[in-house]
């Protein structure tokens, strides 16, 4: 899993509220294409393309400079109906590393800390007033964000703080998805099924 330190970067607004796992990556799409690496092309692909295929020029990401995008700055509970990991997958190849809303969708959320991408929950002042810095700029400006620090920094210089989770924090700092971070305790693990063996030789099959 990719680390994430600190990210600055042109970001695109949108704030259309209730934005779905579907309309993030529709099933439709992922039926025999459910792998990783061919899913950014149908990420908001309502949004994005005309029913006879052609680009929605009025969509942000298709206008530039937002194409470059590697920050969103998402409506209220973003992420939110059915759990599908592919959502976050696919964001990210868009090239989108970090989300910045007032509220995301449980599982998505999670699911974006095993992926690499970094959610921050700001006040919802806090998020209108950065998209608001970013539509003056047409996209110009660039959000700063820290993770060490925990910061946002928008394009005028504001700063705003987040929280997060001090395990979550690390663990994208060092890049380590859940698996990895069990494999850290590898040698205790070892440890115990060495003396669980001897005690219950018949879980092992021997």
């Amino acid at each position: 899993m990719q680390k994430f330190s600190t990210l600055t970067s042109i970001a695109a607004p949108l704030l259309r509220e209730n934005i779905d796992t579907d309309i993030i990556i529709p099933i439709a799409r992922m039926v025999g294409n459910s792998a990783r690496g061919s899913l950014g092309q149908w990420c908001f692909s309502a949004l994005r393309y005309h029913s006879d295929g052609s680009e929605n020029a009025e969509f942000i990401l298709n206008r530039a400079p937002y194409r470059a995008a590697q920050i969103l700055i998402t409506g209220v509970n973003f992420g939110c109906g059915s759990s599908r990991e592919a959502a976050v997958w696919a964001l990210q190849e868009m090239g989108v590393r970090c989300l910045i809303g007032s509220s995301f969708g449980d599982i998505f959320f999670n699911n974006c800390f095993q992926n690499g991408v970094l959610p921050v929950v700001l006040e919802r002042e806090a998020v209108e007033s950065l998209a608001a810095e970013v539509a003056a700029s047409q996209g110009a400006g660039r959000i700063g964000v820290d993770l060490v620090e925990m910061t946002v920094t928008s394009p005028s210089g504001k700063r705003f703080a987040f929280a997060l989770e001090p395990q979550r924090r690390q663990a994208l700092l060092e890049g380590l998805d859940e698996i990895a971070i069990t494999l850290q305790r590898a040698p205790e693990i070892a440890a115990f099924q060495a003396q669980d063996r001897q005690r219950r030789p018949w879980v092992y099959g021997v």
